[in-house]
């Protein structure tokens, strides 16, 4: 039977970095990135939708985008490095300039503008990567206009930092996992299909959802998904390995599509049939996934819903041989999440 997770069939390739991004942070909750408006929501910080609009262009390029931050109240402007899991850190010394007053607020939120992960840029305080880890996430309310930034999400999309502290090993490296594989799989030249009959069949229309995604039509790709994937289920039926590759991918692109909600309930809902089937390596990929969407989750009841279902699965994984048990820190990660978001539902329920 046929491997199938993105992670397993694609060997990584390297994938050239895109040029410094442009972001100028003109007041609490306006922004551009790259000469796009982004606006901050409602309980949302700024910097939050800055992170999360440079995650997504590294997760749709496949690699970690420099952008260099220009921030008019707190009066600094920072070089950045944020990587597709959404952890990002400083790559240079940040500068002081003059601030400015805040430019005016757009009134409607422009296509494409995201928001989710949590955390802020800017001078970081002198701290060791365990203190800025451990740092609160997830504030209930605005901060004060010129508080300090600090430059590490404090609540990255996948809990491992993106630089360790732990010394250089000689183990192999960890293959991409979770989305982070679908994205090196769109962006990449390898087999688009996982069997033989599958490549039949599917070689056209998977080649057109790619290029969708990567033009950045991704309604166009979340309908070629979905129109594939009926298709590929009534000809091969639902547990088929083309049409779990099919999902995957829909689940990534609904990811892209800011419907974390969906994008979590697809990747969860294929973890359990990976566990199922006792492949572990594919099921944690599904678990990370999930966890990624889980984190763009705002509303914390919701949040604290699905993530019950998300430890419970994860937790199973980790009694089990394989990576989940090798590495418990992100579960533990989301354990503490679930810690905030409980404060945050309560702390909304008393304001009611």
């Amino acid at each position: 039977m046929a491997r199938l997770s993105f992670e397993k069939k694609r060997t990584q390739q390297p994938v050239e970095y895109p040029a410094t991004v442009p972001v100028r942070v003109f007041g609490p909750g306006y922004a551009t990135v790259g000469g796009t408006s982004v606006v901050a929501v409602a309980g949302e910080e700024i910097q939050q939708a800055v992170l999360n609009h440079l995650q997504r262009l590294a997760i749709s390029l496949g690699a970690p985008v420099r952008a260099t931050v220009q921030d008019d109240q707190a009066g600094c402007v920072v070089p950045l490095e944020v990587s597709a899991d959404g952890s990002s850190r400083m790559t240079g010394e940040p500068e002081r300039v003059p601030t400015t007053a805040p430019a005016p607020r757009p009134g409607a939120v422009p296509p494409g503008s995201s928001q989710a992960p949590t955390g802020r840029f800017g001078p970081a305080p002198v701290m060791s990567e365990t203190a800025v880890a451990a740092a609160p996430a997830e504030p209930t309310a605005p901060v004060a206009p010129v508080q300090p930034l600090i430059a590490v999400p404090a609540e990255p999309l996948i809990a491992v930092p993106a630089e360790s502290a732990a010394p250089v090993t000689t183990a192999a490296p960890t293959p991409p996992r979770g989305f982070d594989a679908v994205a090196e799989e769109v962006l990449g030249d390898g087999p688009l299909t996982e069997t033989a009959e599958g490549a039949e069949l599917l070689t056209e229309p998977m080649s057109r959802i790619n290029e969708a995604v990567r033009a950045g039509r991704i309604d166009a790709a979340a309908e070629l998904a979905d129109r594939t994937l009926a298709e590929a289920s009534a000809v091969f039926g639902e547990h088929h390995a083309e049409v779990l590759h099919l999902r995957e991918l829909r689940a990534y692109i609904a990811y892209l599509a800011d419907d974390p909600v969906r994008a979590f309930r697809l990747s969860l809902d294929l973890a359990r049939l990976r566990r199922q089937a006792r492949d572990g390596e594919a099921a944690y990929g599904n678990v990370q996934s999930a966890a990624t969407a889980w984190r763009a989750v705002r509303d914390p009841e919701e949040g604290l819903r699905l993530g019950r279902d998300l430890i419970d699965l994860w937790t199973d994984l980790t009694a089990e041989p394989g990576p989940a048990a090798d590495d418990p820190r992100p579960l533990e990660s989301a354990r503490a999440r679930m810690v905030r978001l409980t404060d945050r539902a309560a702390k909304a329920a008393a304001q009611a």
